[in-house]
């Protein structure tokens, strides 16, 4: 059986370098706060099962509506209060794991690069060693030096790390951790474990995978996820008969009518155009290619059911939806008065937030099947982006 495993992200420091006037992880990096590129990093991560945020006690219910605005809001993700340092803030969120969870990785919340590999070999790694972390070989020549600045002796580099995070532990030998240390001051988890005589492995960690600290970092990190983004444009459509008893489904949410379409599954056009659309930028053919109509297991399921499915394979291959365009194409019903609770369930679904997703309705003057009222049609247009560690870019 897999081990279990939660992350916890402390982000409850106050980044003074950065010359702010609130917390940096709060910072945009690309139109999104730093926070919540991180946060979805460990949320597509297929390893872990719970995250603990671990916050400042006066931004908790801010990085709660965060996380709603930027689909992340999750049964799963916990924000919670954090301490006045790191391993204060590392306790908090440790004290909140069921004793079931095998494995915790600690991530700086300002490290929003990580890439979803390296989330992986430091879950492999605790789950072969007991306690890893990432870092990279040191590659500059190091010089020790006296107050004054003068140099002292040049510092050989042979065996030297620069450790990163994640930072992965058995989660019953970090709580044994603690109790050894006491209120000792420590820098990070494996310093911890060092105190306790616990031996910690070094997994290769990544160049890109910064930290966060000044100003100048932001622009670097930005230059980053510009030079790895990737970019897929999909088109889906669908259509579907009108007919009596049955509920009309459109983006999810049941709209009052006389009549509803015709299909194998809840026959929601406007899910099944976006489902396709998602597909073919993927270039994994059509949902008649996963869900076909001669499988009982697809009679009458929610067609949003199936949209979360495929934002798992888009997830799977490294992407994210940077935008959907959907054109619904019907005389009637109007869908005005729906669209906005549309846009929020399909973010839901998306595993994204209801501004990347616009609805909108047409009719064609009466002419065609749609204007007789014989049916619906729906047309959907997105575009999926992917950049290492999953960064969604808007």
């Amino acid at each position: 059986m897999p081990l279990s495993a939660a992350a916890i992200i402390p982000a409850a420091g106050y980044g003074t370098r950065m010359n702010l006037d609130y917390p940096k992880q709060y910072h945009l990096l690309a139109g999104v706060p730093i926070l919540m590129h991180t946060v979805r990093a460990f949320v597509r991560n297929r390893h872990i099962s719970s995250i603990i945020v671990v916050v400042p006690a006066e931004m908790q219910e801010r990085t709660s509506e965060l996380l709603e605005e930027y689909g992340l809001a999750d049964p799963a993700v916990t924000v919670v209060a954090g301490g006045a340092r790191r391993q204060d803030s590392v306790f908090a969120g440790l004290s909140l794991l069921a004793e079931s969870v095998d494995i915790v990785l600690v991530h700086d919340g300002a490290r929003p690069l990580v890439a979803d590999a390296l989330i992986s070999r430091c879950y492999e790694g605790a789950a072969a060693h007991g306690a890893v972390i990432a870092a990279i070989p040191v590659k500059d020549t190091l010089k020790e030096c006296v107050p004054d600045r003068t140099i002292a002796r040049t510092v050989d580099r042979e065996n030297l790390w620069q450790a990163q995070t994640p930072q992965a532990v058995r989660t019953c030998l970090l709580r044994r951790a603690y109790e050894y240390a006491g209120g000792r001051n420590v820098t990070d988890e494996a310093s911890l474990l060092e105190l306790a005589g616990i031996p910690v492995v070094v997994v290769e960690g990544s160049e890109t995978n910064i930290k966060i600290t000044r100003p100048e970092d932001l622009v670097v990190a930005e230059k980053i996820m510009q030079t790895e983004r990737q970019s897929r444009i999909g088109h889906g459509f669908d259509a579907h008969c009108l007919v009596a008893d049955r509920k009309l489904v459109l983006g999810g949410v049941t709209i009052p009518y006389d009549r509803g379409l015709a299909g194998h599954s809840d026959a929601d056009v406007l899910t099944h155009a976006l489902c396709d659309a998602v597909l073919g930028a993927l270039g994994q053919g059509d949902i008649g290619r996963h869900f076909p109509d001669s499988d009982c297991r697809y009679r009458g399921i929610r067609s949003i059911t199936l949209l979360e499915h495929v934002t798992g394979l888009m997830e799977e291959n490294g992407f994210s939806l940077a935008n959907a365009d959907i054109t619904l194409i019907c005389q009637a019903p109007k869908i005005a008065l729906f669209v906005e609770q549309m846009r929020s369930i399909l973010a839901r679904a998306c595993r994204t937030e209801p501004a990347r997703i616009n609805i909108k309705a047409t009719t064609t003057e009466k002419m065609g099947y749609e204007g007789r009222m014989e049916g619906i049609s729906c047309h959907a247009v997105v575009l999926l982006e992917s950049s290492q560690g999953g960064i969604s870019i808007p």
